[in-house]
C-alpha cells in the first residue's frame, strides 16, 4: 500500500483507490508500473480498465479453454463481435451481452441501453443489425418488485428495437427465486455485412486523427463499469441510478446509417463503439489492438453538460457514440457526413507511435498512462474454487407429491417458466425489416431469410440455470445443446456460438467452482458439435445480500439453412402420426417439477454427447427433405409438457403412449412424463414420413396419434388426460399473474 493511502487509511478514510473498486495490491502494481502514483484521471481510468467488467481479471485464463477457430469464421473473440461466412460475399456478426446490474437499478434504461449496446458492437463491424434475441431471468411473478423489473425490462427492450427498426425475433424468460433482487438482462444481435467491408477496431497509422461522433457527452454512466457492474449489488442500491446510461434509439438510428455510409465510401481506418468506460476503454483498446499510441483533448469533446472534468469525460458512459480513426485527407469528408445524419462529430485526438495513452485539456497534459499498463497490465487471477458439497438454493412447494399427473401437467404448463411468454413478445415488432420467416414463438429458433447470400439463417439463445446449479459442467454441456437443438427442429446446422456467463462472485469459492466446470461444459459442447465461440461477455458478481443467482451460462447460437421454406414450424394436423427420437433418458433431477416440489438437488445424470448430436443431425436432415410437418425438442416439464405445447399450438389433441421407453429405460412413469434431460425430439408427420428416419443409428419409436379435444399421454399406471382448452387457460395463464398497476411501485 502506498505511503499517502496508508496515511489516509490511519485518518480512517478510504482510500481514493479502494472506492473505485482496485484493490491495495492493484494500486500498488499501478505505481509501480508508473513510477508514481496516478493523478485522479488516471486512477479513474485504471480503475476502469482494470475492472471485473473491462478487463475479465477472474474468467480471462479460463476463456483460453473455448474453442474459436472455424472455417467459416471471419472474426473471433477481441474484436467488437464476432462473424462467420454465409457465402456470396456476405458475413453474419453477431454477440450477447449482459447489462444485469443497470436493469436491476433502473429497468427501463438498464434495459433499452443493453439494446443499444449491443446494437453498436455489431455496427462497429460494418454490420447492418437485422434481429434482436434477449433472454431474461427475474424471481418469482407474485412480487412487487418482479412487476416492476418486467415492465421496465420488456418495455425497454420493445422500446429501444422497434424505435430502431430491428426486430425482436426470439428470446426467453425464466422466473427463479435467486433472481428476485439481480434480475439478468442479456441481449443479443445479429447483423449482415459485406465481408470485405467489414471493419475491425484497430488503430493504426501514426498522424492519423481520431473521430468522436455521435451524442454529445455528459455525466450519464460515469463509474458504471467499475462501481456497479463489477461488484455484488447491495440494499439501497437505488443510490446508484445516476450510473445507469440513458438511451436514445433515434439517434442511434441516425448514427447506424452514418455509420454505413462512411463505411461504404472507404473513408474510415478503425471503428470502435463507445459502451463500459467510455472514451478511456474505446481509445485505449484500439490503441492496443494497433500497437499504437493515442492523444486525446478532452477539450475537444462536444459536451452536453458544463464544465465537466477531464476524468468524467474521459469514464462517462453517454450512448449513442462511436470513434473512428481518420487519415488526415478524408477528415472533412468524414465531417460532412456526420453532418448530413445530423449527429455531432469533433476531432478530439490523434494516432502516435508513442505506445502512450496521453490525455490533454486543450492543449496541456492532464494524463499519460503506457498503453499496455493500463489496458493489458492488470493482474489476471487463479481461482480458488471449492466443491460446495451440500447446496440450497430458496424453492417453495407448489406441486404436492400426491398430485395426479394431469393436475401435475397442468401445474406445470402454468409454472411461471414454462408458461407462454407471449404477453412479453407480442410487445416487440417481430417482423419489421422483411427478413423474418419465422418470428419468436413459431418455433424454436426464428429464422430470417438472406436473400444476398441466396440461403437464410437461424438464430437461437438459450439457458437454464435450474439444471446449471445442479451440475454445471452438465448442465451448461445441456444448454449447449439445446440450442443446437433448436436450430435444428427448423433445419439449420451451427456456424458460431456466442455467451454470456451470468456468475455470481467469483471470490467465494463455490462460484469460483461453478464458473470452472461450466467453461469446461461449454468448451466440450462446442468442440463436439464444431460451433467455434466467436465473442461472448462474462457477468459476475451477481449477487445480492440474500445469496447468487443460479450460475446461468447463456448461449447464443447462428445456424445456416438452405430454404426458409422448409421449417418443420406448421401446427400438427388431426390424423398425423406421433414419434419420439433421439436418446433421451428422463429424469427428475433438476426438473420443474422437482423445483416446483422443493426438492431441487445436487447433480445430473451422466449422458454422452456423440448420440445427441446424431440425433441432431438426424432431426436436421429431416426437417431440410420436407418428410415431417411438426418438430420440437424436448425440454422444460418433459415429454407431456412438449406434447400438451404442440395441441395447444393446433388446438388439436393426442393420444400418446410411452410403454417403448419405459421398457428402454430405468425410469418411473413420472420420469417418463415429466422428466428432463437432453436428446429428446417430437416428430409429427405422415406414418411413412417418419419410417423413413429408421435405420441411421438413431432411436425412433412411433409414440401416438394426433387426435381428439384432450391431451392424453400413458405410461404404466400413470396418465394425463386433460382437454386442449384446459391445457391452453393454464399456459395462458402467466399474463394475469405478471399484470400489475406500476403506480407507486419504485423499488
Amino acid at each position: 500500500m502506498s505511503e499517502q493511502s496508508a496515511q489516509r487509511e490511519d485518518k480512517g478514510e478510504q482510500s481514493a483507490h479502494r472506492a473505485l473498486g482496485l484493490t491495495d495490491r492493484e494500486f500498488d502494481l499501478i505505481c509501480e508500473k508508473m513510477g508514481r502514483e496516478p493523478n485522479g484521471v488516471e486512477l479513474a481510468m485504471f480503475s476502469l480498465l482494470w475492472s471485473e467488467h473491462c478487463a475479465y481479471k477472474h474468467s480471462r485464463k479460463l476463456l483460453k479453454k473455448l474453442p474459436t477457430e472455424g472455417p467459416r469464421v471471419v472474426m473471433g473473440p477481441g474484436e467488437n463481435a464476432g462473424a462467420v461466412d454465409i457465402g456470396n460475399g456476405f458475413s453474419v456478426a453477431f454477440k450477447v451481452e449482459s447489462h444485469n446490474h443497470p436493469s436491476a437499478v433502473e429497468p427501463f434504461q438498464g434495459a433499452a441501453t443493453g439494446v443499444g449496446g449491443i446494437l453498436r458492437d455489431v455496427i462497429a463491424l460494418g454490420a447492418r443489425p437485422i434481429a434482436i434475441l434477449d433472454s431474461l431471468r427475474f424471481g418469482e411473478p407474485d412480487t412487487e418488485r418482479t412487476h416492476y423489473l418486467v415492465d421496465g425490462v420488456v418495455r425497454g427492450i420493445g422500446h429501444y428495437g422497434n424505435s430502431m427498426g430491428i426486430p425482436t425475433v426470439g428470446g426467453e424468460i425464466y422466473f427463479e427465486p435467486p433472481y428476485e433482487q439481480n434480475p439478468l438482462v442479456n441481449a443479443m444481435c445479429v447483423g449482415l455485412a459485406r465481408t470485405d467491408e467489414m471493419v475491425r477496431a484497430a488503430a493504426a497509422g501514426a498522424g492519423n486523427k481520431v473521430v468522436l461522433f455521435g451524442s454529445l457527452t455528459g455525466r450519464d454512466g460515469i463509474g458504471g463499469a467499475s462501481v456497479l457492474a463489477s461488484a455484488e449489488l447491495d440494499e439501497g442500491d437505488d443510490a446508484k441510478r445516476p450510473t445507469v446510461q440513458i438511451g436514445d434509439p433515434f439517434e442511434e438510428s441516425k448514427l447506424l446509417e452514418c455509420c454505413q455510409e462512411l463505411l461504404a465510401e472507404d473513408l474510415l481506418v478503425s471503428l470502435q463503439d463507445l459502451g463500459a468506460a467510455g472514451l478511456t476503454s474505446s481509445a485505449g483498446e484500439m490503441a492496443s489492438a494497433g500497437g499504437t499510441g493515442i492523444d486525446i483533448d478532452v477539450g475537444l469533446v462536444p459536451l452536453r453538460e458544463a464544465d465537466m472534468e477531464p476524468f468524467e469525460i474521459m469514464v462517462s458512459e453517454s450512448q449513442e457514440r462511436m470513434l473512428a480513426v481518420v487519415e488526415p485527407g478524408k477528415v472533412e469528408q468524414v465531417l460532412a457526413l456526420c453532418t448530413k445524419w445530423q449527429t455531432a462529430s469533433a476531432v478530439i485526438g490523434e494516432v502516435t507511435d508513442s505506445g502512450t495513452f496521453r490525455i490533454l485539456k486543450d492543449g496541456e497534459t492532464v494524463g499519460e498512462i503506457r498503453v499496455e499498463d493500463l489496458v493489458d497490465g492488470c493482474p489476471l487471477y487463479d481461482l480458488d474454487p471449492g466443491d460446495p458439497g451440500e447446496w440450497t438454493y430458496p424453492n417453495r412447494e407448489t406441486i404436492p407429491a400426491d398430485a395426479s399427473a394431469s393436475d401435475i401437467a397442468l401445474a406445470l404448463l402454468a409454472s411461471p417458466s414454462i408458461a407462454s411468454k407471449r404477453w412479453a413478445f407480442e410487445q416487440y415488432d417481430s417482423i419489421v425489416g422483411s427478413r423474418t420467416a419465422h418470428r419468436a414463438g413459431a418455433a424454436d429458433a426464428a429464422v430470417l431469410n438472406i436473400p444476398e447470400s441466396g440461403r437464410a439463417i437461424a438464430v437461437a439463445i438459450d439457458g437454464n440455470g435450474r439444471r446449471v446449479a445442479c451440475d454445471p459442467y452438465q448442465g451448461t454441456i445441456e444448454a449447449t445443446l439445446e440450442c443446437a437443438a433448436n436450430l435444428a427442429v427448423v433445419g439449420a446446422e451451427p456456424l458460431g456460438v456466442t455467451n454470456c456467463l451470468n456468475f455470481g462472485n467469483p471470490e467465494k469459492p463455490t462460484v469460483a467452482w461453478q464458473l470452472g466446470r461450466s467453461i469446461d461444459g461449454l468448451a466440450e459442447a462446442c468442440r463436439a458439435l464444431e460451433a467455434p465461440v466467436v465473442g461472448g461477455n462474462v457477468s459476475l458478481y451477481n449477487e445480492t445480500p440474500q445469496g447468487p443467482i443460479y450460475p446461468t451460462p447463456v448461449v447464443g447460437m447462428v445456424g445456416e439453412l438452405p430454404d426458409a421454406s422448409r421449417v418443420a414450424g406448421e401446427p400438427w394436423r388431426e390424423g398425423d402420426a406421433i414419434a419420439l427420437v433421439g436418446p433421451f433418458d428422463p429424469s427428475l433431477a433438476g426438473s420443474e417439477l422437482e423445483k416446483q416440489r422443493g426438492q431441487l438437488g445436487k447433480g445430473l445424470p451422466e449422458f454422452e454427447i456423440a448420440p445427441v448430436r446424431q440425433a441432431i443431425e438426424l432431426v436436421r436432415e429431416a426437417v431440410r427433405s420436407g418428410s415431417i410437418r411438426t418438430a420440437t425438442d424436448v425440454s422444460d416439464g418433459g415429454i407431456a409438457t412438449a406434447l400438451a405445447e404442440l395441441a395447444i399450438g393446433s388446438g388439436v389433441g393426442c393420444d400418446a403412449h410411452l410403454t417403448a421407453l419405459l421398457a428402454k429405460r430405468d425410469c418411473s412413469a413420472e420420469d417418463a412424463l415429466f422428466g428432463e434431460g437432453p436428446g429428446g425430439f417430437i416428430l409429427a408427420g405422415e406414418e411413412a414420413g417418419l419410417e423413413k428416419l429408421g435405420g441411421r443409428g438413431v432411436e425412433i419409436e412411433v409414440i401416438g396419434e394426433v387426435r381428439g379435444n384432450e391431451v392424453i399421454v400413458t405410461a404404466s399406471d400413470r396418465r394425463v388426460e386433460i382437454l386442449v382448452s384446459e391445457a391452453e387457460a393454464a399456459f395462458e395463464s402467466l399474463e394475469e399473474r405478471i399484470e400489475s398497476d406500476q403506480a407507486g411501485i419504485t423499488h
